[in-house]
C-alpha cells in the first residue's frame, strides 16, 4: 500500500493501515462474511492468489487466533495460502509458493489437511490489467476457472467457494460454469469495492459435483456448461441464466468512491503494514547499485 495523495483520501486504505491489514481488500472479505457467514464452522480453508496476504490475515484473525486465545490451539482451523509470489509470514497460515493450476499444488494443500478436504476456498486473484477490456475480462475468467481446478481437488461436498469476478457482458457464461458445480451462486458487491470498478465476488455455496465426477473431468464439465449456455438454437432473454446480485457491507457506512479529508490535527503518518517481499523494482535497484560501483565495460548482473 503506497502513500499517494489519492490513497491518503481513501478511507478504506487509511482504515487498513490503522487496523493492521496489509491491503484494503481485507474489508471486502469481512463484508462478504458479514452478509453470507461463509466462515461459520470452517476448519480447513484455502486462500488462492493470496499475496500480499490481507485475506489470509482475515482468516487468521477470524478462525485461527480465537481458537489459540481460547487455549484450543490443537483444534485451531488450518489455513493454507497459495501464490506464485512469496508472502511474509502470517500467524496460523501455511504458505505454498506454487501454481494453482498444478495437480501437485492441490495434493500439497490436502497433505496439510491430513488428507481431509477443505470447507472453504477463497480467491481474490486478478490479472495485471492491460487496458484492453476484452483481454482483461477473458484472463480474469480463466483465472477463476484455474481456481476451480484446486476447488475440484480439495473442496468437500457442501463446501463454499468465493472468487473475484468481473461483471461484464459475457459474465453469464462464467456463472453457468460455476452453477455446474454449485447450486447456490450469488454475486456480491462489497461496500469497500469501488462502484467505478467492474469487480464483484461470486459466492458459491453447497458444492455438489455430478455423480462420478473427478478433478480430471473438470474441463469436460465446464465445456459442457459452456455449450449448454451457448445453446443451439440461441437461448432467449427469458432463458438466460441469471444469478442474484447483492450489495454487502454497511450501506450507511463509508463510501469507497468518496474522498474523505484528513483531520487538520492529530493525523499521524503510518508506514506500510508489510513492505513487499519481492517487489518488481528490486532487480532495477540492484542493477543501479552495480552500475554505480562496477568498472567501466563490465557486464551487469542482468546481462546475458
Amino acid at each position: 500500500m503506497g502513500k499517494a495523495s489519492k490513497d491518503k483520501q481513501d478511507i478504506y486504505y487509511r482504515k487498513a493501515k490503522e487496523e493492521g491489514w496489509r491491503a484494503r481488500s481485507a474489508f471486502k472479505l469481512l463484508q462478504i462474511d458479514e452478509m453470507f457467514s461463509i466462515l461459520d464452522g470452517v476448519h480447513h480453508v484455502v486462500d488462492l492468489c493470496a499475496a500480499p496476504g490481507s485475506w489470509s490475515q482475515v482468516l487468521s484473525r477470524k478462525l485461527y487466533l480465537p481458537a489459540v486465545h481460547a487455549g484450543r490451539a490443537h483444534e485451531a482451523p488450518k489455513i493454507v495460502a497459495v501464490d506464485l509470489q512469496p508472502m511474509a509470514p502470517i500467524e496460523g497460515v501455511t504458505q505454498i509458493q506454487g501454481d494453482i493450476t498444478s495437480a501437485a499444488t492441490a495434493a500439497e494443500v490436502i497433505s496439510h489437511f491430513d488428507g481431509e478436504k477443505a470447507d472453504l476456498v477463497v480467491c481474490d486473484g486478478a490479472p495485471d490489467v492491460t487496458g484492453l477490456h476484452d483481454v482483461d475480462e477473458f484472463v480474469q475468467a480463466q483465472l477463476v476457472l484455474a481456481a476451480l481446478t484446486v476447488v475440484a481437488a480439495v473442496l468437500r461436498p457442501g463446501g463454499a467457494f468465493v472468487a473475484k469476478v468481473f461483471r461484464v457482458r459475457e459474465a453469464a457464461l462464467l456463472y453457468a460454469q460455476l452453477k455446474a458445480l454449485f447450486p447456490d451462486v450469488t454475486v456480491a458487491k462489497p461496500r469497500s469495492s469501488r462502484s467505478s470498478s467492474v469487480e464483484a465476488f461470486a459466492v458459491c455455496r453447497g458444492y455438489a459435483p455430478p455423480a462420478g465426477f473427478g478433478p480430471g473431468r473438470l474441463a469436460a464439465l465446464l465445456a459442457n456448461a459452456a455449450d449448454v449456455h451457448a445453446g443451439a438454437p440461441p437461448i432467449t432473454r427469458a432463458e438466460r441464466l441469471l444469478v442474484p446480485f447483492l450489495a454487502c457491507g454497511d450501506l450507511s457506512g463509508y463510501d469507497a468512491d468518496q474522498s474523505y479529508d484528513l483531520p487538520e490535527e492529530g493525523c499521524v503518518p503510518l508506514d506500510p503494514v508489510q513492505p513487499p517481499t519481492a517487489p518488481a523494482y528490486r532487480t532495477a535497484l540492484a542493477q543501479k547499485r552495480w552500475e554505480a560501483h562496477a568498472p567501466s565495460g563490465a557486464r551487469g548482473p542482468n546481462d546475458c
